[in-house]
């Protein structure tokens, strides 16, 4: 019997042993087909777009499927993709880009590509939220031609995501993130630190960014931006103290707040006691005020690196000019390097342009230059174009300026290491600072006089300032204790060594006692219930019932509290551990990892090491340390709305520490 000339398209011909038997299609790809018989023993397939055929059955073989899908899965296709093209959201039932699309199928969401493999749509919906996450893209790159034909070619099946997807994507993933850090803080036995850095926009907007630190019950340190809050600026001030409490409630931290670290670019002292009673130390004179620091370290150097630069500013230009000279064509690189030869300087740096808005980078290109010093001496020789005049003292001028900015830069580069370093580390390094400034301001040298004194004063106020808060954190490093502090203190103060050192002794002490009264007062609590029922139990046995409560109710506590104040044959934690003897200075010495194994030795003390040991010095990110103007929120992501701009921020900044 002769076969139709077409072959019905919701069957498929089956040439076999049973010619007569049909069955039913299985495959998606009879969407996009219909098979056609040829002749008795042939029936290909033709493609309803193109209308090119392809083979099917041949003398009762079938040929499968396999290569009807790579026609259209892989865009091999030209009329279905020249089709696609035509609409920047080409429809789709989740399978293939079409201009008509069939049918939706079952199991929309998970399904095989044309190579078998499976595709998971919700799963590279959330992978392109995470991608604009983590790379600052802008949320409507999913609808910019060249990200959806890139993401075409590797898989056609997925269909991009609309602007308010995406957006509806990148906050649900900093919800759950949130949820998921808001449950560590909530079981953390310490307090949180936080730090507040203002960055400006275009509009008339500021944006306080709001930063936690705190050690969780493991022992291991976190910094996760916590809130991103937009405020007026300029007149930011007055919404600082909103914003704190805020952040205090959205997290569950009041009462829980330890110290605080703003900068004094923007904070006055009406919001200043303002903020200060939102500490959970209540006790503005402990460690001289400093709970509530208003020093940023990284904006200090920054300042005093940029007031060094501003003081060479002539003779530092004409360096960059130099540099510029070189970097400026071919020929003069290679007269440069021919000269270098010739010269046999050993050099391998490489001369590069600064960034004005990051000090280090001038640093580092004034660093080079003078290292190659000799060929820029000589270069007008076989370079006529060059024509800078820097004589030997210019150089002379900026090999000592860079000489200091040493310090400065290598204190500031501490700042940038990760894992971040725990706050016992910048004691050593802060008054490191401190003392080669000081030593500086008072040379004999009028050039080197005149370019650090102003310095000096500067890093002097700071040094006093944080001193104290400073030291409190050294004092737990069981390498150091008390006798790095009473070292540093006879260098930097003189005379007037012995009352700083004093006034770190008290405020450990008072600290120990603040700590000590606090669980004292946790455990008794949590024993109410306990001393009820013995009690109870015991009201006509042969214990005395006075012993729980004795008129005084805090008779107990004072008793308690007079052991480690005023009793000499008792020693507390504090003292135990002040008077035994220093721990080797290990080069790979983990001071939370000590702390966590001798936690039980020293409970308070430990208590008191996981909230010292995490508070800031800086305020500022790591990719902002060396900044010499406050950050910036460009105009784009300033246009966000608020939700929308912290779920980026944050959720980023989650990703990254991870």
């Amino acid at each position: 019997m002769e076969l139709d000339a077409h072959v019905n398209n919701d069957v498929i011909p089956y040439s076999g042993t049973q010619p007569n038997k049909r069955m039913r299609k299985k495959s998606m790809v009879w969407d996009y087909f219909t098979v056609e018989a040829l002749g008795a023993g042939c029936t290909r397939a033709y493609c309803n777009q193109c209308k090119k055929s392809f083979s099917y059955i041949t003398d009762s073989k079938q040929a499968g499927t396999s290569h009807l899908k790579r026609h259209i899965s892989l865009g091999i296709c030209q009329v279905l993709r020249e089709k696609n093209q035509q609409s920047s959201y080409p429809k789709t039932d989740g399978n293939q880009y079409t201009a008509n699309p069939p049918k939706k199928r079952p199991r929309e969401n998970s399904r095989f590509t044309g190579n078998g493999i499976s595709f998971d749509e919700e799963r590279c919906n959330q992978d392109v939220a995470k991608m604009v996450i983590l790379h600052d893209y802008p949320l409507h790159i999913v609808k910019q031609q060249g990200f959806i034909d890139f993401v075409r070619i590797l898989q056609p099946q997925f269909n991009p995501s609309c602007l308010n997807s995406v957006e509806r994507d990148c906050v649900a993933i900093y919800l759950r993130k949130k949820q998921n850090l808001l449950n560590v803080i909530n079981v953390i036995p310490g307090q949180v630190n936080l730090t507040l850095e203002l960055c400006t926009s275009n509009q008339a907007m500021g944006y306080v960014f709001v930063r936690g630190h705190f050690i969780d019950n493991d022992w291991n340190l976190h910094r996760p931006i916590l809130n991103v809050v937009t405020v007026p600026f300029p007149g930011s001030e007055d919404s600082l103290n909103q914003t704190l409490v805020t952040c205090l409630s959205d997290w569950h931290l009041e009462g829980r707040l330890f110290t605080l670290a703003l900068d004094k670019s923007f904070s006055s002292e009406n919001v200043i006691e303002n903020l200060r009673d939102l500490l959970s130390v209540k006790n503005p004179t402990i460690l001289n005020g400093q709970l509530l620091n208003q020093n940023c370290y990284a904006r200090v150097l920054s300042r005093l690196a940029a007031d060094a630069l501003w003081a060479m500013r002539e003779t530092i230009s004409k360096v960059r000019d130099s540099v510029k000279h070189v970097n400026s064509s071919e020929p003069h690189k290679e007269k440069f390097i021919d000269l270098k030869q010739q010269l046999q300087v050993p050099s391998v740096v490489n001369l590069s342009i600064d960034d004005p808005c990051k000090w280090d980078t001038t640093y580092l290109m004034l660093v080079a230059a003078c290292e190659l010093k000799e060929i820029f001496i000589c270069l007008d020789t076989t370079d006529p174009d060059y024509r800078m005049t820097l004589t030997m003292d210019d150089w002379k001028q900026v090999e000592t300026l860079c000489t200091y900015l040493k310090y400065l830069y290598d204190a500031a580069k501490i700042l940038t290491q990760q894992p971040y370093p725990t706050s016992n580390l910048f004691f050593a390094e802060v008054s490191k600072v401190q003392v080669e400034l000081t030593q500086a301001a008072f040379i004999q040298d009028p050039f080197i006089r005149s370019l650090i004194f102003p310095l000096h004063e500067n890093f002097d106020q700071y040094w006093r300032e944080s001193c104290i808060i400073l030291a409190i954190a050294v004092a737990m490093d069981p390498r150091h204790k008390m006798k790095l502090v009473e070292f540093t203190f006879a260098k930097t103060f003189g005379e007037n060594a012995a009352a700083w050192i004093k006034i770190v002794e008290d405020g450990l002490r008072d600290l120990f006692i603040e700590y000590s009264t606090q669980m004292f007062l946790t455990a008794t609590n949590d024993d109410d219930g306990d001393d009820i029922m013995i009690k109870e139990t015991y009201q006509e046995g042969s214990i005395d019932c006075s012993l729980f409560v004795d008129g005084d109710e805090l008779s107990d506590y004072e008793f308690y509290i007079s052991d480690f104040t005023g009793n000499p044959q008792f020693k507390s934690e504090l003292e135990e551990y002040l008077e035994e003897p220093l721990l080797s200075r290990a080069e790979e010495f983990d001071i939370l990892s000590w702390w966590r194994v001798n936690g039980l030795k020293y409970p308070t003390l430990s208590r008191i090491a996981s909230d010292i040991l995490s508070l800031p010095v800086s305020t500022l990110s790591a990719d902002s340390v060396f900044d010499t103007q406050i950050r910036k929120i460009d105009s784009y992501r300033s246009s966000l709305s608020s939700l929308t701009l912290e779920a980026l921020i944050c959720a980023k900044d989650w990703f990254q520490s991870e």
